[in-house]
């Protein structure tokens, strides 16, 4: 039962707010470059996921990812994965504030009006709270959050499946330069989407006493969301075609109407409000726990900051999980593959094409933003 429950935490805690990207991405790119995308990229984290769960056998429990950077890289590998972890959690953070902004006007300025503005402090105040009592019920949330988008994703499908045209999935064909320069656009946002390497030690010690089954709960635990999010964008985009909204929700409520739609709304609402309070939660412990601020000013931090860069016009969700896909889970990747080379070095016919790839990302991924 814990190989399933195993399977089920990981999986779950994949399918997370990149998933609202997708549609919109696809419409800029079309399906068959997603699908291209997938395989690629899928490939390349499962791989990366399964070196970190190798070396989650060969290391002490109760690790994450910056004691592990420290054992095996020394003091400047953990010094970049705090960067990169505190980063990263910032821009998630963003990222959900956004979207889940989003869906709460979406949901009710028909009925008590107010602006985006407006339901994303809301939103915000409601997170912050929670995130400085701390609370623990988030896991078992996030866990029927999931179902019950499974059950709605499906009557959703059997709602419009005689409305879904298929072409809409190719409406973002490269016959234009305009099209072409969004070629590598799905980079970080499949990362973000597909990545759960933070939590590879946690389930390793979930396994325990069958820890041998670490090899095949991680691939399943990456097939299963990216089977959901390719469903996902089928039904959507082959809804709501050109209508289709960055944060995905939006652009179905002319076509479905409000009933389901709105369903769909709450879900969304759900899924990144428990999202962020357990994000928010993690990163004021890093800073609490092991960076030694003062709980206050760690709370303060963690959640002020990202309020900061929404305020001062950060609001581009595709943006910001792209670059923190791109960049700083890249980052993530090469130092997971540089710790899984010192204890296997017979490996690096694997590891350094791999390396190379996530270089490139993080190359692209700087020039795309610093335009």
């Amino acid at each position: 039962m814990n190989i399933v429950y195993a399977i089920t935490t990981l999986a779950g805690t994949i399918i997370g707010v990149g998933l609202f990207s997708l549609p919109y991405i696809t419409l800029k790119v079309g399906f068959e470059v997603i699908l291209i995308y997938f395989i690629v990229l899928g490939c390349a984290v499962t791989l990366v996921h399964l070196f970190l769960g190798e070396l989650a056998l060969k290391t002490a429990d109760f690790k994450r990812l910056p004691s592990f950077s420290k054992i095996y890289l020394g003091k400047w590998g953990e010094r970049i994965s705090y960067v990169s972890n505190i980063f990263g959690s910032f821009g998630a953070l963003l990222a959900y504030l956004i979207v889940g902004g989003e869906f709460l006007t979406e949901l009710f300025s028909p009925y008590f009006g107010g602006n985006t503005f407006f339901y994303t402090i809301v939103y915000f105040i409601a997170g912050a709270i929670l995130i400085f009592l701390g609370t623990k019920f988030i896991a078992k949330i996030e866990f029927w959050g999931l179902i019950f988008f499974l059950v709605i994703l499906t009557v959703l499908f059997f709602i419009s499946k005689d409305i879904i045209n298929i072409n809409n999935l190719f409406l973002g064909s490269f016959s234009s330069k305009k099209n072409f320069s969004d070629l590598f656009l799905p980079y970080g946002v499949i990362l973000f989407s597909l990545w759960g390497a933070a939590l590879i030690p946690e389930i390793e010690e979930m396994l325990f006493p069958r820890k041998r089954f670490l090899k095949w709960v991680i691939p399943i635990s990456i097939i299963i969301p990216a089977i959901v999010y390719l469903f996902f964008i089928y039904v959507v985009l082959g809804v709501s075609g050109e209508k289709t909204t960055e944060s995905a929700l939006g652009g179905l409520k002319n076509i479905l109407g409000n009933g389901i739609v709105n369903l769909a709304l709450f879900f969304g609402i759900l899924t990144t409000f428990t999202s962020f309070i357990a994000i928010g939660l993690t990163l004021k412990k890093i800073f609490w726990y092991d960076l030694n601020i003062k709980k206050f000013f760690s709370w303060t931090i963690t959640c002020f900051i990202p309020l900061f860069l929404y305020i001062i016009g950060f609001k581009n969700f595709i943006n910001v999980i792209s670059a923190v896909g791109g960049i700083m889970l890249s980052v993530d990747g090469i130092l997971i593959l540089l710790m899984y080379n010192k204890i296997r070095p017979d490996r690096k016919f694997i590891v350094y094409p791999l390396i190379l790839l996530f270089l490139l990302g993080i190359i692209y991924s700087i020039i795309y933003f610093s335009h």
